[in-house]
């Protein structure tokens, strides 16, 4: 055990799950290992911050799913709280210097969604050589020309094509430079770290068919892709966003998008998600929408619960792993034994 904390069932440290709805969406998650390691209560709706910190009452443990947990929130948690425990692998939705100075620690789960991601990338990038869902679409409204008039839409073979990824070194990014260089892609980086395929942003930008982003959000990130870069992309290239909605400036993305400044986008994220009924990219042709998704099948998100599980016997036991930020009551003696997450892309 953890010196100076509470506990729950048989001493187990009570654990809730705040905003469990946006995590067993179908009510199939077996949350049995979680079950063992904690005395659980969940709650299904995003809180409020009066019910969010009425629902942290006596827990020495909160789990959250990809929403805001401000330094107003934090700073009233009661002092029975030791762990904050993100259901995912982003962390910027956490205030992180408030929880050091509270004492709390932060873990995540990083690579429990790498296949899964990367297999939607590859979805958008086959979707695309092949036109699917426009031809889809045509044949939605009752048009046949591409049976009767010839195929009429672009229709290229990704062997020679360059995928470009931004902060590629990653667990998602290295998973889809496998798969894509075994279809005969050419597979670009950027990295902080030696890569023999590490270039440029610029460089990247320029010279890819394919961009797509896997970089985490924070200062250094947010809108990296803006007007200036999307226009240094080639008009025939598509842009693909399964990271974090900010990483780009959605207005200037749209402007391009419809101006044809780029070919398409392939959009698993957005700013504000969901968006607004009015936005248009509800409605551009040349996207490829869906509703963050990259992380929801079923195997992947009872992979993250197990994980989630795992990290949390791991603090309570004293060897904490997958550490944002280390509280003061986190018990971590030897930083090596901890797994950081990065607090700068890899670009």
């Amino acid at each position: 055990m953890v010196h100076g904390m509470g506990g729950g069932r048989l001493g187990l440290p009570r654990a809730v799950l705040v905003n469990a709805g946006r995590l067993d969406v179908d009510q199939q998650l077996n949350l049995a290992k979680l079950q063992e390691v904690t005395d659980l209560v969940r709650f299904e709706s995003d809180p409020t911050e009066e019910e969010f910190l009425e629902r942290v009452q006596g827990a020495d443990i909160v789990i959250t799913k990809e929403i805001a947990v401000p330094a107003e929130i934090i700073s009233k948690f009661p002092d029975s709280v030791r762990l904050i425990q993100e259901a995912g692998t982003g962390f910027n939705n956490i205030a992180l210097e408030t929880a050091a100075e509270r004492g709390i620690t932060v873990c995540n789960c990083p690579s429990y969604s790498s296949d899964a991601v990367a297999h939607l990338v590859l979805a958008f990038i086959l979707n695309f050589s092949c036109s699917l869902i426009p031809q889809m679409r045509m044949l939605q409204e009752g048009n046949r020309d591409s049976f009767t008039k010839g195929m009429r839409l672009k229709h290229f073979e990704l062997g020679g094509k360059t995928l470009g990824l931004v902060g590629g070194s990653g667990g998602i990014g290295s998973k889809l430079a496998e798969i894509a260089t075994t279809m005969g892609m050419k597979v670009i980086i950027t990295s902080r770290s030696d890569r023999p395929n590490a270039v440029s942003l610029e460089e990247l930008l320029r010279t890819s068919d394919f961009v797509s982003l896997h970089c985490p959000l924070n200062p250094e990130t947010r809108h990296m892709i803006n007007g200036e870069r999307l226009r240094m992309m080639k008009p025939t290239a598509y842009l693909i966003n399964t990271g974090r909605g900010s990483l780009v400036h959605e207005g200037d993305m749209i402007e391009a998008l419809k101006s044809g400044v780029i070919a398409g986008a392939g959009l698993d994220v957005q700013e504000k998600e969901p968006p607004d009924a009015d936005n248009e990219l509800y409605t551009l042709p040349s996207v490829i929408l869906t509703p963050h998704i990259g992380w929801k099948r079923t195997e992947t998100r009872q992979r993250l619960m197990d994980i989630v599980a795992d990290n949390i016997h791991a603090f309570w036991s004293g060897s904490p792993v997958n550490v944002v930020v280390a509280g003061a009551a986190g018990g971590v003696s030897d930083p090596t034994a901890t797994s950081p997450q990065p607090h700068h892309p890899p670009l």
